[in-house]
């Protein structure tokens, strides 16, 4: 079969982008071939997928999304292309990975009747309406079951269109036999004394994973007399969180590292993922840190958090949570020993079913094509 995956921007370090790229391969490994479109390739290219740079401008984001969207259907229209699956929301999509939630819930429920009549929004609404209204036939392939209702609500999408998937987390994030010594010579190269605590923020999107609440939580904790140090590790705009570091005292505690590929090793190296986030329909990172037997602090918002729960790998705290109330957890779970953390993680990462979402996927994949006909 032949697939065409449509995403806006790929970077190393983004959660999607990193779900897409396994996907791409597993489809390969079967035999598949795969075409990746998109508007920005930044990273070494796969073996054996093609990638297709779509050039579009555009003064905003939505004005370039819908630029996008027409340039990639000129191309397709001229390949023979059994499937278009994409990671953003574009018209005449077979299959759609639904990592972002429902824009509808935010534009009609949670804003007011300006933000409804921006072109922004109507754009939006617009890419949104053409996957999931009933005459569309695309088939979504659901990250949060939370999310269908919204859908369901807002653009009567059929139930029978909505596939659930499983996690999806790269065993490398589990823990190794000789995890203290992995935390030892990380901690050596970062420069960070034995002794001290360590707190990750992990993932790009620093803004909507709520980096500002892990800073003022950080400066909370020095002021309880419990000094303490942030890894940030992502792809994004560090600059204002920086500054309001420094505001409030903390500057020299808060180390930004970027986009890495060291994750495995960063997990060791920490006593606490902070996960405070303002919107985040799943968080790999969570089930990457529960796996690796690091305890995580996260908000309720978070798709994902029911896992720290229900493994009580850490705490989920209120989505309204404030510096001091995320302070107090963090406290509370660093007060643990490392080794008990690990046990903990050990049993969760052993009887979870949260691994081979890639290879689900594409059995959805092959049988949305073998449902229109297409002969593998």
């Amino acid at each position: 079969m032949t697939f065409a995956f449509l995403i806006y921007r790929y970077f190393p370090f983004g959660g999607q982008q990193r779900n897409m790229l396994a996907m791409a391969q597993e489809a390969h490994r079967r035999g598949h071939r795969v075409t990746v479109l998109c508007h920005h390739w930044q990273g070494d290219r796969p073996a054996g997928i093609e990638v297709v740079e779509v050039p579009v401008s555009g003064w905003t984001n939505h004005s370039r999304t819908q630029a996008f969207a027409r340039a990639a259907a000129q191309i397709l229209a001229r390949r023979q292309v059994d499937l278009r699956v994409g990671f953003i929301k574009l018209p005449e999509l077979d299959v759609y990975y639904a990592a972002d939630p429902c824009f509808a819930e935010k534009a009609l429920c949670q804003r007011g009747w300006l933000y409804r009549l921006a072109p922004r929004t109507r754009a939006y609404l617009a890419l949104e309406r053409a996957v999931f209204e009933p005459a569309s036939g695309c088939h979504i392939l659901e990250v949060s079951p939370a999310q269908r209702s919204s859908f369901i609500r807002h653009y009567g999408t059929p139930e029978e269109r909505f596939h659930p998937l499983i996690p999806g987390i790269s065993k490398t994030r589990l823990a190794p036999d000789d995890y203290p010594e992995v935390r030892r010579r990380k901690r050596r190269e970062l420069g960070i004394d034995e002794g001290d605590k360590v707190l990750l923020a992990l993932g790009s999107g620093f803004k909507t994973k709520g980096l500002d609440r892990s800073v003022l939580a950080l400066a909370e904790l020095r002021r309880r007399g419990r000094p303490a140090r942030l890894l940030v590790v992502g792809q994004d705009r560090w600059q204002r969180f920086a500054a309001l570091a420094r505001r409030e005292g903390v500057g020299g505690e808060v180390a930004f590292l970027g986009g890495r590929d060291d994750i495995p090793e960063l997990l060791q190296a920490a006593d606490l993922l902070l996960h405070p986030a303002y919107r985040e329909n799943t968080g790999n990172a969570l089930l990457e840190a529960m796996i690796a037997g690091l305890p995580v602090i996260a908000t309720r918002t978070c798709g994902y958090a029911h896992y720290v729960e229900d493994a009580a790998m850490g705490a989920v705290v209120a989505d309204t949570a404030t510096a001091v109330e995320i302070a107090d957890q963090a406290e509370a779970v660093m007060q643990t020993s490392s080794e008990d953390w690990h046990r903990r993680g050990k049993t969760f990462a052993d009887t979870a079913s949260i691994y081979d979402r890639p290879g689900q996927c594409v059995d959805i994949l092959q049988a949305v094509a073998a449902q229109r006909g297409v002969a593998s």
